[in-house]
């Protein structure tokens, strides 16, 4: 397995996108092959501020290997980061993490011979990591995309995938409701759905796809201290068996963030 350690990364760009969600990309250099749905830690320069945040990557510069990165400020961190300028240094540790199954969807599309339905569905900060997904997944893919108010990312979506909804639950865009109602609005049967958002949002799509028989992948947002699975603050319960019984506790950071939508168990 090959050990991470932290190294430099040069700010590229670090722009607001709405008053509380900021663009960042970052020049890395040429890295191992990132999965989608892995994630990266990034250190605050103030010393006072010793655990790192962990921010999904959003997209991979094909040709550079460059992180783009979303982030919301929610604490004294992630503010921190607002206020870093193009060419500063960062420091950060990474890709971290689990990534989303590719292989399964490429071999089905082969054997196949037709493109396989794929549904990817996004709530708030959980949509960026599902844009590198996107890309590269084959198939046709329908992607659901829920906000409070303000939309991001809609139109890199719009790039590469077949429809693109939209719901608000302020009704400033698209519907008024939530991802949910935009799910029920049509018959989908999707060959896959692949989804990362609020607990209460993946709770709602897993009982969607266990009533139709339908696999699928969620990437679970969870507090992470350390980030490489030495601390057990980002625990979730997964079925380990048929059995009520039969289950344990996985590290998010570390056997996730993404897991078999049939294993989760969400109290």
């Amino acid at each position: 397995m090959e050990k991470k350690s932290i190294k430099k990364a040069r700010i590229l760009k670090n722009e607001a996108l709405t008053p509380k969600i900021y663009e960042m990309i970052l020049e890395t250099g040429k890295i191992s092959e990132t999965i989608p749905g892995q994630f990266i830690n990034l250190y605050c320069k103030d010393g006072s501020r010793l655990l790192p945040r962990p921010i999904s990557i959003c997209e991979v510069d094909e040709k550079s290997g460059n992180f783009r990165l979303i982030y919301k400020v929610l604490g004294k961190g992630t503010e921190e980061f607002t206020s870093l300028s193009i060419n500063e240094e960062i420091d950060y540790l990474g890709p971290l993490g689990s990534g989303f199954t590719l292989e399964t969807t490429d071999a089905a599309v082969k054997k196949n011979a037709e493109y396989k339905e794929i549904l990817i569905i996004g709530g708030g900060v959980g949509v960026p990591p599902l844009l590198e997904l996107s890309k590269r997944l084959k198939g046709k893919k329908r992607v659901l995309l829920g906000f409070e108010t303000e939309s991001i990312l809609v139109e890199d979506f719009k790039k590469v995938a077949a429809e693109v909804s939209v719901a608000t639950t302020t009704g400033t865009e698209g519907i008024k409701g939530t991802v949910m109602d935009l799910l029920e609005q049509r018959e989908y049967m999707p060959d896959q759905i692949y989804s990362c958002g609020p607990k209460g949002m993946l709770k709602a799509v897993q009982t969607w796809a266990r009533e139709r028989n339908i696999p699928s992948e969620l990437s679970l947002e969870e507090r992470m201290a350390c980030g490489i699975g030495a601390c057990l603050v980002c625990t979730c319960k997964t079925k380990e068996g048929p059995h009520e019984a039969d289950w344990n506790y996985q590290r998010v950071c570390k056997d996730g963030p993404v897991f078999n939508g049939e294993e989760v168990m969400f109290e």
